[in-house]
């Protein structure tokens, strides 16, 4: 038995496919970790093993499955919205459909956004588009039809629509975080009929500086929720403007809110199961990341009760932080930190980059940090810094990366690269 423990293994491992899918927005784990063992260094002629231009604008991350990649893009005034395949071999465009026309598309009023920076979530077979107000659909992958569509989940979107889409089970769940109204909806995948809907309950008060309730910065956000097994209850986790909650993902329910003064939060909540804690970013203006312990007993406001440290200094604006290794690394204004899980403490904070809007990556060895000019550091996940190479892309990055197998997909402003050590 000894020895045919090792050869048992090998041909487990030696069956695998050779490319691991990315299904939604920050992968197969939500979070942005992946166990492949990734690339540390390329260069527009190093390591690129093909690069394609994408038209338009657009900062969704791509999607990948079965031997494609699917992404969104739009033209910069917002008339046309269309869907993009590509063959991941070669990049060979298998699919540019214009989804989506509009004669007078809702101005963004926000210069770092497009008309197409929600990411859609993949399966087998399906794949599930949203570009915001404007449209959600389904799509055959194999045939390109369309299977269903949604056009009445709507919402004032302010400065631009930037949720990505979740799935859950037999959910596909859709945030609507606009000027007008905040909400939740979730749809059955197979049909696209409506299974429930949850308006939030956010106590929406004058902030300090004395911006009105009713502006719409004040009730706006960007953000995607997470899904974590709290006792007997899947708890829906997404933090908003002025509030983050937790909803039992079954119905909609409300379980609990942590009410705060900041609003327009993108950064995506993390979870540690070391910890049992969640990474909540607050948004902007003075915004903090609050380590919310996770109880099947909390219930109601438990700002008071339940937060396990904030922090001020360095949080992100956009970028998503990653968990590696037992820390938390995060990233904001060119400075790469990583703290302490535990008790907050920022064990390292340096220079790695400019401005940052792509989400952290890791491969459980490295830390990926993309910033706006094409930059990428690669670091060690490790509690002492440690810089391991920096890379860059013409273009600069907005998008998040994906991965398939041992392979970088990334999206800079203009083009699409797969990238492989």
């Amino acid at each position: 038995m000894k020895f045919l423990l090792p050869v048992a293994l090998f041909f487990t491992f030696a069956i695998l496919p050779a490319h691991a899918d990315w299904p939604e927005f920050r992968g197969p784990n939500a979070d942005g970790t992946i166990d492949s063992t990734l690339p540390t260094e390329w260069s527009e002629d190093k390591n690129v093993t093909w690069r394609k231009e994408i038209h338009g604008l657009g900062w969704s991350t791509p999607l990948v499955s079965e031997g494609k990649i699917w992404l969104t893009t739009a033209t910069e005034n917002g008339r046309e919205m269309s869907v993009i395949c590509l063959d991941e071999k070669n990049g060979d465009v298998l699919l540019d459909r214009v989804f989506i026309t509009s004669d007078n598309p809702e101005p963004l009023s926000n210069p770092i956004n497009t008309y197409a920076s929600s990411t859609g979530v993949i399966e087998a077979g399906r794949v599930y588009i949203h570009f915001g107000s404007y449209g959600t659909f389904c799509m055959d992958t194999k045939t390109f039809e369309v299977l269903w569509d949604r056009r009445d989940i709507s919402c004032s979107h302010w400065r631009g629509a930037a949720s990505s889409l979740v799935m859950h089970e037999d959910k596909i769940i859709a945030t609507l975080e606009g000027a007008d109204q905040q909400y939740f909806i979730a749809v059955n995948k197979e049909t696209g009929e409506t299974l429930w809907r949850r308006d939030r309950s956010t106590n929406f008060d004058d902030d300090k500086d004395g911006v009105p309730a009713n502006s719409g910065d004040m009730r706006k956000a960007y953000s995607t929720p997470i899904f974590v097994k709290v006792g007997d209850v899947t708890q829906m986790i997404s933090n908003g403007a002025k509030a983050a909650w937790g909803y039992d993902v079954a119905t909609g329910e409300e379980i609990w809110s942590v009410h705060y003064k900041t609003h327009s939060p993108s950064s995506r909540t993390v979870y540690s199961e070391e910890t049992g804690m969640a990474y909540i970013n607050t948004g902007l203006g003075k915004a903090e990341v609050w380590a919310l312990k996770l109880d099947p007993e909390a219930k109601g406001e438990i700002s008071e009760s339940h937060v396990e440290w904030k922090l001020l200094k360095r949080t992100p604006k956009r970028a998503s932080p990653v968990i590696a290794n037992g820390f938390f690394f995060m990233a904001n204004d060119g400075i790469a930190s990583c703290v302490d899980l535990k008790t907050g403490e920022v064990l390292w904070a340096e220079r790695a980059g400019g401005d940052y809007s792509s989400s952290l990556l890791s491969d459980g060895k490295h830390v990926y940090f993309f910033d706006e000019e094409g930059l990428c550091t690669v670091v060690k996940a490790a509690k002492v810094f440690e810089k391991v190479s920096e890379n860059h892309l013409d273009g600069g990055f907005m998008a998040s990366p994906a991965v398939s197998g041992k392979a970088l997909i990334l999206r800079t402003k203009t083009h699409l690269y797969r990238v492989e050590g």
